[in-house]
């Protein structure tokens, strides 16, 4: 279980660097704080939860079903992440 929760974890959060990289020029910290500003982080980040899926799906194809719902675990934090971002 321990292993889906890092890579559940871990996914998103290059998926959202990748994101950075690919679109914008700016620096981490001016990139995530515009988003904040005009409301668009918890979007950005719910969408970077999306590889998760594939994670899960290639977890319970080779019949890992504990790192399965380590990957579920992970979304929900993220989820709860995401959620504390867009009302705060």
């Amino acid at each position: 279980m321990a292993l889906g929760l890092v890579a559940g974890l871990i996914v998103p959060m290059m998926t959202l660097s990748i994101i950075w990289q690919v679109r914008y020029e700016v620096g981490l910290g001016e990139f995530l704080s515009s988003l904040q500003r005009i409301g668009a982080l918890s979007k950005l980040i719910s969408l970077s939860v999306i590889p998760n899926l594939l994670l899960f799906f290639l977890f319970i194809w080779t019949m890992r079903t504990f790192s399965a719902r380590g990957v579920i675990f992970a979304t929900l934090i993220v989820a709860m992440v995401m959620l504390l971002l867009k009302f705060a």
